[in-house]
């Protein structure tokens, strides 16, 4: 017996938003009415309006700024799969932009207890630390900090080049082979997000990798902090039977 399946309003609701955004009606960047003007157009009770903003809010679709009002999330400009294994100076280029680099410190330090974990070190080995805004056109994108075992690297040994990665092969003779990623958000941090010009209310991405050469050894553990607002990352996913 069939009895039938009504749809939940709230989610009618979030595909009329959407649908107004992918058709222009509401501009990335745009402010949507108040909550009692923005239910009597949709014809929904705010309590239901409520929910739906709520879930879009999840969805990155829509930004809360307290005091201020919600807006229709800016459209990332760079975009990429995780799967990917990627060099930042490649994503800046691929959208037509100029890879810039403003390098903040570079030295061998010592580890910190990730670090010994992550690049399987010992406690007395030291290893190079970089930290580094990569910039797109002139503005900060993203907040490198780069740590590669000492005992990998001349004693002389520079970064010479935008790229980590191909730094590290044509200047150290080590291939990345693969990476190991994890992903996460913070919110506003008051060291990197002044360094990137964040506004207050745009999280940041942080991408945490550990690449491994073409022996499976660990060689370079990086963290990098993205502006949110300006990237995005997928996943595709393929269904096993």
């Amino acid at each position: 017996m069939n009895y039938g399946y009504q749809t939940p309003r709230y989610l009618v609701v979030i595909e009329q938003i959407k649908g107004k955004i992918n058709d222009g009606e509401l501009e990335p960047g745009e402010r949507l009415p108040s909550e009692t003007d923005f239910a009597k157009e949709l014809r929904v009770s705010r309590n239901t309006l409520r929910e739906a903003l709520r879930i879009l809010e999840e969805e990155n679709i829509i930004v809360r700024r307290h005091g201020v009002g919600t807006f229709v999330n800016k459209k990332p400009v760079f975009s990429g799969g995780i799967e990917e294994l990627f060099s930042i100076t490649d994503m800046i280029e691929r959208e037509g932009k100029e890879p810039g680099t403003e390098l903040l410190f570079t030295g061998y330090v010592d580890p910190h207890s990730d670090d010994i974990k992550e690049l399987n070190l010992n406690q007395d080995e030291k290893v190079l630390l970089v930290k580094r805004v990569r910039t797109s056109d002139g503005q900060p994108l993203v907040y490198c900090i780069d740590k590669i075992p000492a005992n990998l690297l001349a004693k002389d040994y520079k970064l010479k080049e935008e790229s980590m990665l191909t730094s590290l092969q044509i200047d150290a003779g080590i291939t990345i082979s693969y990476a190991k990623a994890d992903i996460k958000t913070i919110g506003y941090h008051e060291e990197i997000s002044e360094i990137l010009s964040c506004e207050q209310d745009t999280p940041l991405m942080i991408l945490k990798q550990i690449h491994f050469d073409l022996y499976d050894n660990p060689v370079l553990y990086s963290l990098n902090f993205f502006r949110s607002d300006q990237i995005s990352f997928t996943v595709h996913r393929k269904r096993t039977i």
